[in-house]
């Protein structure tokens, strides 16, 4: 029995030379948690195809099940010309996966009582009294055709992408030039926030959902409650104590050999060569699998990781759970949650079975980032699993792949 597991220990990475980096997760057999060790080989195959074949440059998978580190892999390079091997340390741009580390920080001020979800957004940034809707329509002389909002936009459906914002490359043609000017060119997330707030709504604030700039706004509503910048506040009050070391908005020079490779112009292109300040909640932030793999656990655990409570089991729920209700519209603009899920705070809710085209149980909740990383937590199987490559293309390909080929993977 001894030597059987030795060799599967060897056989999924958890016997590391003298150097290697420990890790903060206990490991078990994926049999010792009810998974598969050949089934799991699938996604070996599966990836090192696709590298092969050149989808995906490279990619880590990490697995999580029953208090368990089981899988933990790296496939490839971070650079498809260098030939750089990809690490475990390996740091990506994960884009929107920052959007469920802006949803904590919210609610970590809602659990003290310093901020309302029913709060206007103008109760922390002025400029967001009295907006204006727009039908993206213009009257006969040319001029655009407004309507004052019915209702202020709230704390809550910004995190739930109701808010009536949008992204400037949703808007049409004709009406985008504003939109891109109020996202570009930003000293700090004050001025986006105040540029933003100029713009018209798509949408009157509660009626429908829309993918948005919402989470960047947020980041702002954190600074000006808890009177800290917002990449600090995260720091100290969710990155530290989760000891994610490589989360942030910026990369520190002795990192940047870590940074997965991007050519400048590849879709929404980050350079961290000079240090950003506009920390964006809603998707310029940078983190590896195992940093996010810590984040995801703890919430999987209810908000809680080795004895350091972040969060309350009762707010987990609450933010993980679906907050669209009728607005469930998975034929709408944008609608990214898919057949099937709703929206939670930051990341999409399952809702039904046997509506999306992968597996996945009700109650799952998942983010994904635009270049092909992706998390999900998973209540009812007791598992959480991050996944990370640097591909815009293959990104909903990469991240459907690897849902099927972990749940396969799941015998008991």
């Amino acid at each position: 029995m001894k030597y059987r597991m030795v060799l599967l220990a060897l056989l999924f990475g958890f016997v590391f030379s003298a150097n290697a980096t420990a890790e903060p997760f206990s490991t078990a057999s994926p049999e010792d948690v009810g998974m598969s060790s050949q089934r799991l080989l699938r996604i070996d195959k599966a990836l090192n195809s696709d590298i092969k074949a050149g989808k995906i440059p490279g990619a880590t998978v990490l697995i999580y099940r029953k208090g368990k580190l089981v899988y933990f892999k790296t496939f490839g390079t971070m650079d498809a010309e260098k030939k750089v091997p990809l690490k475990r340390d390996t740091i990506f741009r994960i884009y929107s996966m920052t959007k469920p580390l802006t949803s904590a920080a919210v609610m970590m001020l809602f659990e003290e009582g310093k901020l309302l979800l029913s709060d206007p957004v103008a109760k922390y940034i002025p400029e967001f009294k009295d907006m204006q809707v727009t039908g993206f329509k213009k009257d006969a002389s040319g001029k655009e055709i407004l309507e004052k909002a019915k209702t202020p936009i709230t704390i809550h459906q910004l995190l739930t992408h109701t808010s009536g914002l949008i992204y400037w490359f949703y808007v049409p043609r004709d009406f985008m030039p504003p939109y891109l000017a109020a996202a570009s060119n930003n000293k700090n997330i004050e001025e986006m926030a105040k540029k933003t707030a100029k713009l018209p709504l798509a949408y009157q604030p509660g009626t429908q959902y829309l993918y948005s700039n919402s989470f960047g706004i947020l980041g702002r509503v954190v600074e000006v409650v808890s009177g800290m910048p917002f990449d600090q506040f995260l720091q100290e009050r969710l990155f530290q104590p989760l000891d994610m070391v490589d989360t942030g908005f910026n990369v520190a020079a002795s990192k940047l050999d870590r940074l997965v490779y991007q050519s400048p112009k590849a879709v929404f292109a980050m350079d961290f060569s000079k240090p950003m300040t506009v920390f964006d909640g809603g998707g310029a932030g940078v983190s590896t699998t195992l940093d996010y793999a810590r984040f995801a656990v703890m919430l999987l655990n209810g908000g809680s990781l080795d004895g350091k409570q972040i969060l309350s089991p009762a707010t987990v729920a609450y933010m993980s759970a679906d907050h669209l209700g009728p607005l469930y519209n998975p034929n709408g603009l944008a609608y990214l949650p898919g057949p099937g899920y709703g929206s939670g705070f930051g990341f999409y809710v399952r809702t039904h079975e046997g509506t999306s085209t992968f597996l996945g149980n009700v109650g799952e909740f998942f983010k994904g980032g635009a270049h092909g990383t992706v998390f999900w937590v998973d209540p009812m199987e007791d598992l959480a699993a991050v996944a990370m490559t640097a591909s815009f293309e293959n990104r909903d390909y990469f991240r459907m792949l690897l849902k099927t080929l972990i749940y396969q993977a799941i015998v008991d």
